[in-house]
């Protein structure tokens, strides 16, 4: 049987037409530009691509992200389970 584990927030999508993102249960955000936004969540990490996005509110202490811009994809990966330092990353 599959171990549920406890989430600090409910994690929730909601998507207006391909415009505007709001996301709860963020963690963090692992990187962002006007093409990619990676957000960091309790159920893993979740890639946001499109065009001119912009983080327009973004609380850690409620867990919450809202994005705008022309949203092309949503896509989830699983966490690191081990986190590399930066300078780990930049000399991969």
């Amino acid at each position: 049987m599959a171990e549920e584990k406890s989430i600090a927030f409910p994690h929730n999508l909601t998507l207006e037409d391909r415009k505007k993102l709001t996301v709860s249960g963020v963690s963090d955000i692992g990187s962002y530009d006007e093409q990619t936004i990676v957000a960091l969540t309790e159920l893993g990490e979740l890639t946001v691509k499109g065009e001119d996005l912009h983080i327009i509110r973004m609380s850690v202490e409620m867990g919450e992200l809202a994005v705008e811009g022309n949203i092309s994809s949503l896509s989830y990966s699983e966490l690191q389970t081990h986190s590399k330092g930066f300078f780990s990353r930049l000399f991969q």
